[in-house]
């Protein structure tokens, strides 16, 4: 992977400041590492990595929140289209975290507000007030949901409109369950772009049939570790993820 990765021409996260895509679309893939390789040496022409002191594959670390209900699960596991998440992510590298609320609508935009944090405790002055202006469920019915690790590339095409996430060697820590599961194989690749601009790497996706493929990390991660939760709606996501964790 490292001989993969030094080919690409870096780009410095000052470099990266206009291609912040706060308000944005997302479209998901899953694959497995041989495919990502694959992916990696067609990419390298046409985007730069993300450098930041000398690493280009960063560790991240995330704990995603819910209600006690798991509200925001289930809105999910129903269908419905205007939903949100709440997490606090840490860069491993810097050790910077920070507590981001996610909302997307059902025109598919999502958008994301985030402050800089210390700790996880949402009844913090600052955190609650924060959560009260752009969460919809209350900070005190909130609970620590599911844990997640894993290392990310991202690349960032040369006309510097979009961003490709690479998110690899993932695992999850269930906080209600304490269950614990390792990804394997499984590739997460999350194309963000303001709007329906031209994307050189969807060309490339096609050649390896590499398609489309919701995956939210924290609801497969939960229905994976957590038995008490429903699972109806993402049965056959599952299926298909196992198949490429056992291949």
């Amino acid at each position: 992977m490292t001989d993969i990765l030094s080919a690409f021409a870096p780009i410095s996260l000052e470099q990266m400041s206009g291609v912040k895509l706060m308000n944005r679309t997302d479209t998901k893939f899953v694959t497995n590492r041989t495919k990502l390789y694959q992916l990696l040496k067609l990419a390298q022409q046409d985007y730069y990595i993300q450098e930041i002191d000398g690493e280009r594959n960063l560790e991240y670390d995330t704990t995603y929140f819910d209600t006690r209900a798991f509200d925001m699960y289930n809105q999910h596991q129903w269908g419905h289209t205007n939903r949100q998440k709440i997490r606090f992510r840490t860069y491993c590298i810097s050790g910077l975290q920070f507590m981001e609320v996610k909302t997307k609508n059902n025109h598919g935009r999502t958008k994301k507000k985030r402050i800089e944090v210390t700790d996880m405790d949402v009844l913090e002055k600052q955190k609650h007030e924060f959560l009260s202006k752009h969460l919809r469920y209350e900070a005190d019915t909130l609970q620590p949901a599911l844990n997640n690790h894993f290392s990310r590339i991202t690349l960032v095409n040369k006309g510097k409109t979009e961003r490709l996430t690479i998110d690899s060697a993932l695992s999850f820590h269930n906080l209600q369950s304490d269950k614990h599961m390792d990804m394997g194989a499984l590739v997460i690749i999350e194309l963000k772009r303001d709007g329906l601009v031209s994307s050189p790497v969807l060309d490339m996706l096609r050649q390896l049939r590499i398609h489309p493929h919701g995956f939210s990390k924290y609801c497969m991660g939960s229905a994976l570790t957590n038995p008490q939760l429903p699972t109806n709606r993402f049965k056959r996501k599952l299926i298909e993820i196992r198949k490429i964790i056992n291949n």
